[in-house]
C-alpha cells in the first residue's frame, strides 16, 4: 500500500486532534502491546503510538510496528508514531484520490 502526498496530508489533518492509543514503555515491543496495537488498527485504521525510547530504538520499532502490521507510518514527530492501515471490511477513513 503506497500513499500519495495528497492522502498522507489528508492523515496528518485527521491524527492532529488523536491522542496516543497505545504507549510503549521500557518493556518494548511485547506480545500485549502488539495485540492492542493490532486491535486499534482494526478499530481504528488511524492511530497515534507512543515510543519511550532513546531515538535509534525508535525508529527501529516504529519501522518493525509499520512492517509487522503492513501499515503506513503517516508521520513521527518525537516519540509520537502516527500509523495508517485501511480496514478491508468496515472502512472508517475516507481516503482523497
Amino acid at each position: 500500500m503506497s500513499l500519495n502526498n495528497r492522502q498522507i496530508r489528508h492523515l496528518r489533518g485527521l491524527s492532529h486532534n488523536l491522542h496516543p492509543v497505545v504507549i510503549i514503555g521500557d518493556k518494548g515491543l511485547g506480545e500485549n502491546v502488539l495485540n492492542e496495537i493490532e486491535t486499534a488498527l482494526d478499530h481504528h485504521e488511524l492511530i497515534k503510538v507512543k515510543i519511550r525510547a532513546e531515538r535509534d530504538e525508535r525508529r527501529a520499532m516504529g519501522e518493525q510496528i509499520a512492517t509487522q502490521f503492513n501499515a503506513e507510518i503517516v508521520h513521527s514527530i518525537g516519540q509520537v508514531v502516527c500509523y495508517y492501515r485501511p480496514n478491508p471490511k468496515k472502512p472508517v477513513v475516507e481516503l482523497p484520490a
